[in-house]
């Protein structure tokens, strides 16, 4: 099977480890594991396989962020990355058509591809927010449409689709008889509002949302994820999943309950550190005018417009070489004259700084 290169991973992989500092992050400071409580009965634990689809007690843990799902509707994953591909190959056949909402995750129009579906790519555009126009997305679903992709709060733009907007989507694509995966990696740190937006899973039958440990809990080193969908469809994925995965790590699965179950504290924790990100970034973009910006309702990324004349791959290849400072590049994400800065990131403030001085030279 052979798939486009994942522009994204690729970019970072090359550039961030040689940066002096990285704005391309999407995690909020990972905790170490003395700052999570456990029990030192951990230390007992046989290192076998464990619960194969996940332990109830994570699986407990997990249901708690949703409405109205029991543990038969979930499934523990190794990541969101691994979530998001079983749903493709569970429920994705060759010919089938898929749409994607972008900017957004490459896996969510690039398995497809690999698969042979027909991709449909509907660009979110600034002037709306970076959110979609509902009647146009109307027109691109079509009776055809097997699968719609979204991501919300999205990255890189950090828009947030409201309650009330979720509701219209799902109304769409019931008319059309359409599955919606939702990628909600970013659910739960809405800086606008209620921190957690509705889940795709407890608004719509043929909805299937995905999570993950990395972004929302602070802890993108436990590979943990999962899939929140309907009772025969996660039965499918199960059955695609004994080719991939196994079971997660019985000490992830173990570390993920334990912090789902205090998530209280380390969203208290994290928001702290978004909002503090967040008021940086406000007071940069007001004295740096090469820049503009919707200011993100959630997430941990927000996406700049520059006002210089020149790619998003060049533009961040001068940016690192003139100031140590990493960025993304919008091209990556299928969005030229753009870059994804993370504003989460542990050395913010001096990072900025140093894109300040560089400019002179840009200019």
């Amino acid at each position: 099977m052979k798939i486009a290169a994942f522009k994204i991973e690729e970019w970072m992989n090359r550039y961030c480890p040689r940066a002096e500092y990285d704005l391309t992050t999407t995690c909020i400071a990972p905790l170490s594991i003395n700052e999570l409580p456990y029990s030192k009965e951990i230390f007992n634990v046989k290192l076998g396989y464990g619960d194969i689809e996940g332990s109830l007690r994570l699986k407990t843990a997990i249901k708690s962020l949703y409405e109205n799902q029991e543990t038969e509707n979930i499934t523990v994953t190794h990541g969101a990355i691994g979530a998001n591909q079983l749903v493709f190959l569970s429920l994705l056949e060759k010919g089938d058509e898929v749409v994607s909402i972008v900017p957004a995750y490459q896996q969510h129009y690039s398995i497809p591809e690999s698969l042979g579906c027909r991709v449909k790519l509907y660009f979110l555009k600034e002037e709306n927010k970076w959110l979609p126009d509902l009647e146009e997305l109307d027109r691109v679903i079509t009776s055809k449409t097997k699968l719609l992709c979204l991501n919300n709060p999205n990255n890189p733009t950090g828009s947030v689709m409201p309650d009330w907007m979720l509701e219209e989507i799902v109304k769409i694509a019931h008319k059309k008889n359409v599955w919606i995966l939702s990628d909600e990696v970013y659910r739960g740190l809405n800086l606008i509002g209620k921190p957690y937006s509705k889940s795709i899973a407890d608004l719509y039958e043929r909805g299937i949302s995905v999570g993950s440990m990395s972004k929302t809990y602070s802890l993108p080193g436990l590979r943990v994820g999962w899939i929140v969908g309907r009772e025969d469809l996660i039965k499918e994925i199960n059955h695609q999943r004994q080719y991939n995965t196994i079971s997660v790590s019985i000490l992830d699965d173990y570390f993920a309950a334990s912090a789902l179950e205090n998530k209280d504290f380390i969203s208290q924790r994290n928001f702290q550190i978004m909002h503090n990100g967040i008021n940086i970034l406000k007071q940069w973009l007001k004295n740096n005018l090469e820049f503009s910006c919707i200011i993100p309702a959630g997430g941990t990324t927000a996406f700049l417009k520059y006002n210089f004349d020149i790619s998003s791959v060049e533009f961040c290849k001068k940016i690192q070489y003139l100031s140590g400072v990493a960025l993304l590049p919008g091209e990556t994400m299928e969005k030229d004259g753009y870059v994804r800065l993370g504003f989460c990131a542990e050395n913010l403030q001096p990072a900025l700084k140093q894109i300040s001085t560089c400019l002179l030279s840009l200019r």
